[in-house]
């Protein structure tokens, strides 16, 4: 089948099975047509919790999943594919382990320590964070949450992405360090797992100054997951959801160029739009899901039903 019949294919099984379609924005075009709901991490795991279909697929990476199983687990979750996001694959339960064993080490206390989790990890981390009384966050709502965690006294031990965490010290006029880059960790406020995404580390000074040489009055935005310097450089830093605000709220003949996912940005507007690379910024993972995936998905759901009839 190609597209087009693959599209009506799916169209008629969700409506026959009573299902939900929920994407990601960084999923391609042809998986992104097909939801019912579109958004960032959180906003889909909070928006499939409250949908009251029984069955909800999922198109994304597998601890956005997973989250959706936290807020709801009596909804029955399907991953055309369990993706696992690079970032969240760098750090499981020993690793996080092992890194407080590191602090205490340097003389840092267990119990002195608040760890705060990026959504952007697996369950498994969340349950140990949780287990030390911390928090997960959003690239939203990070800085609110280290505010309230700094409440407790205690040293922020912030997982997985050093660079968010970087990023939230700096605005916050706070120190900062990362696990391993020899510096005393007692002497920072926010210190910092050695954890990344590898698509907004593509993201460079120098496309800055290319960008700002070519056109003067362009505007640049970027993810918090960019490097601090590039952070520093643009004059917006936000969430996927707080960029696709800001640029929303720009005049059309505004030129801005965007340090975030190619898909996303691809599909902000026509014109006077430019993702910030030389490269392309797909995430790998992300993109594995396809139309045929979605359907094949579908399909099975139909089987199970009639196999339980």
């Amino acid at each position: 089948m190609n597209n087009i019949q693959l599209k009506n294919e799916i169209n008629k099984l969700k409506k026959e099975l009573n299902v939900s379609i929920v994407a990601h924005f960084y999923q391609k075009d042809e998986v992104f047509d097909m939801a019912d709901f579109t958004g960032d991490s959180l906003e889909l795991a909070k928006w499939a919790a409250k949908d009251e279909k029984p069955n909800l697929i999922f198109c994304g990476v597998g601890f956005m999943g997973q989250s959706v199983k936290i807020l709801a687990p009596q909804k029955r979750v399907f991953m055309p594919k369990i993706a696992c996001c690079a970032m969240a694959r760098m750090i499981d339960a020993d690793y996080f382990d092992n890194n407080v064993k590191i602090l205490e080490k340097a003389g840092i206390k267990k119990e002195d320590i608040m760890p705060v989790t990026y959504i952007n990890s697996s369950a498994e981390v969340k349950a140990r964070v949780g287990e030390m009384g911390g928090y997960v966050c959003t690239s939203s709502n990070a800085k609110k949450i280290i505010i309230k965690a700094r409440e407790s006294g205690k040293k922020i031990l912030f997982v997985p992405d050093r660079c968010l965490g970087q990023n939230i010290a700096i605005d916050m006029g706070l120190t900062s360090c990362v696990i391993g880059d020899g510096v005393d960790p007692k002497s920072a406020d926010i210190i910092c797992y050695n954890g990344f995404c590898s698509v907004h580390q593509l993201f460079d000074v120098e496309d800055i100054e290319f960008y700002r040489a070519k056109y003067p009055d362009i505007l640049i935005a970027a993810h918090p997951e960019c490097k601090p310097e590039v952070c520093a450089k643009a004059d917006f830093v936000g969430s996927t959801s707080q960029i696709i605000k800001y640029i929303k709220e720009l005049p059309l003949e505004q030129k801005i160029a965007v340090g975030t996912e190619f898909n996303m940005v691809n599909r902000l507007r026509e014109k006077n739009t430019f993702v910030l690379s030389s490269t392309k910024p797909e995430c790998p993972t992300m993109n594995e899901t396809t139309l045929k995936d979605l359907y094949a998905t579908l399909l099975s759901i139909k089987e199970k039903n009639m196999k339980m009839r």
